[in-house]
């Protein structure tokens, strides 16, 4: 994998990452809320666990090939 590309991933992945904390803090204030929206929180919680999926894709992605 070229430096660029490498580079490329380690952006996305910090942006990712950036995105699943905040939808963390969000869902977090929405459930303390008076009148928590739980389908909203529902579907904040999936797209939460669609972005760690994909974190998880990119760091394997980063994740120098080790010949055994």
């Amino acid at each position: 994998m070229q430096q660029q590309d490498i580079r490329t991933l380690e952006l996305q992945l910090l942006e990712l990452r950036s995105e699943h904390r905040d939808l963390d803090e969000i869902i977090h204030e929405m459930i303390e809320s008076n009148h928590p929206d739980q389908l909203k929180i529902k579907r904040l919680k999936k797209r939460k666990l669609r972005l760690k999926d994909s974190i998880i894709r990119l760091e394997s992605l980063l994740i120098p090939d080790i010949d055994a």
